[in-house]
């Protein structure tokens, strides 16, 4: 796979990734202040062993009107993705992340915020190293770090279902769909059957513990991130995990680069 072409794929998704995450932070930016219960006066606690210039830093960057030019500022960075990323922007991105994260204590959705890590520093690396080793060479070792990460993230999902009594045999997966947007299942659905169930079951289970296979070759790689969109879509659809999609969706030029590279 052209190297170009990843490097503009991976920008472009990573500015739709950033961009919904942002436009929903600024969208929640009234159930932030100080008068609300996700205020920072209430969660300061989290930095309350601190050191005193740690807790002044984070008091200033979290003011209302400071954190709304935070947000801000953050969508012209992200922006500027479609165009190309820069150092700068690869930089303040990272730690706009990173200072977001300590707001929402580690994480505001959970595993979509910690692979926009994974491929922000991604991002960095290809930048940073730069000057030590060559644009392509950075490049490929930013690639390779996305990629690593994100397959380790699904081999390590497939093998905890499947230690799981209750996903081997379909009850959980029957569970999270009677709590999702549309639940709980009717009587009549397909997947109140055990069979089905299980069938749907053991499928997630063996694509998720084969996923590093995607790296055996690109028509692979494109094959088990096809099956993987269609997941976190039908994750979006149901639970309304927006991020989920975007976030991994983002990494996947990425895998399917480095199927290329043996």
């Amino acid at each position: 796979m052209n190297l170009y072409l990843t490097i503009r794929a991976l920008e472009c998704l990573l500015a739709i990734s950033l961009l919904v995450q942002t436009l929903e932070f600024l969208r929640l930016s009234r159930y932030t202040d100080a008068r609300s219960v996700w205020s920072w006066k209430l969660q300061r606690t989290d930095v309350a062993h601190a050191a005193p210039w740690i807790q002044a830093l984070f008091d200033w960057l979290f003011q209302e009107r400071v954190h709304q030019a935070h947000l801000l500022l953050r969508l012209s960075a992200v922006a500027s993705l479609f165009f190309g990323v820069s150092t700068i922007s690869a930089l303040f991105l990272f730690f706009s992340t990173l200072i977001l994260l300590i707001r929402w204590r580690g994480a505001f959705n959970g595993g979509s915020d910690f692979m926009t890590m994974v491929v922000l520093t991604g991002l960095l690396v290809s930048q940073l190293a730069q000057g030590l080793v060559g644009p392509v060479t950075a490049w490929r070792a930013g690639l390779w770090y996305i990629s690593i990460h994100t397959i380790s993230s699904y081999f390590i999902s497939g093998a905890i279902k499947l230690q799981n009594h209750d996903w081997r045999s379909g009850r959980v997966l029957t569970y999270f769909l009677d709590g999702g947007l549309y639940g709980p299942l009717s009587d009549t659905s397909l997947l109140r059957k055990k069979a089905i169930a299980v069938i749907a079951s053991w499928s997630f289970i063996v694509w998720e513990c084969l996923f590093p296979v995607a790296l055996a070759g690109p028509k692979l790689a494109m094959l088990w991130c096809g099956v993987a969109a269609v997941f976190h879509f039908l994750v979006f659809r149901f639970f309304g995990l927006n991020r989920f999609f975007w976030a991994w969706a983002t990494s996947f030029p990425a895998i399917i680069y480095c199927s290329s590279q043996w």
